[in-house]
């Protein structure tokens, strides 16, 4: 029987120009799981660690930032992966960051691009990531009510 586990926490990554740009990331070609993928920023949750901390640590590893506003989101992807037997929770958060913001890429990846919605979307793969770019763009982008309510004050 498989287990439940919540060790992953994936973030959108986002900020506003014209229209608003998502950040998607291609793996690197060398990397052991999901190489040439793109994806949102993931990364696991180190012992101790509280997932929201885990994935303001998992952006700044990946893409060398700190988030300008940080939010959760009323989005928890599950998905099962065959290799350890077990059904994953994981958080999603969104990340705003400065419209003029440099990308610093860890070597967990190779490429990235600024999409809008649409286009982001597009290349995702994964059913959990591309609904939780339509829910960050729902809840935090258009100003729903629940906003004010899922800002997360970072320091």
């Amino acid at each position: 029987m498989p287990r439940i586990s919540s060790k992953i926490v994936e973030v959108v990554i986002f900020r506003k120009k014209d229209v608003p740009e998502f950040l998607v990331l291609k793996r690197a070609d060398n990397d052991r799981i999901y190489p040439g993928l793109w994806q949102l920023v993931s990364g696991g949750i180190k012992r101790g660690e509280k997932a929201h901390e885990a994935a303001i640590r998992e952006v700044n590893e990946e893409i060398g930032v700190k988030p300008k506003r940080f939010y959760n989101t009323p989005l928890t992807n599950t998905f099962y992966f065959f290799t350890n037997d077990a059904v994953n929770l994981s958080p999603v958060f969104a990340a705003e960051v400065d419209g003029s913001t440099k990308v610093k890429l860890s070597g967990e990846h190779k490429e990235f691009q600024w999409l809008k919605k649409e286009d982001a979307i597009s290349l995702l793969v994964w059913p959990g990531q591309k609904e939780a770019i339509s829910v960050v763009n729902d809840y935090i982008l258009n100003e729903s009510p629940s906003r004010k309510f899922m800002e997360i004050k970072i320091r």
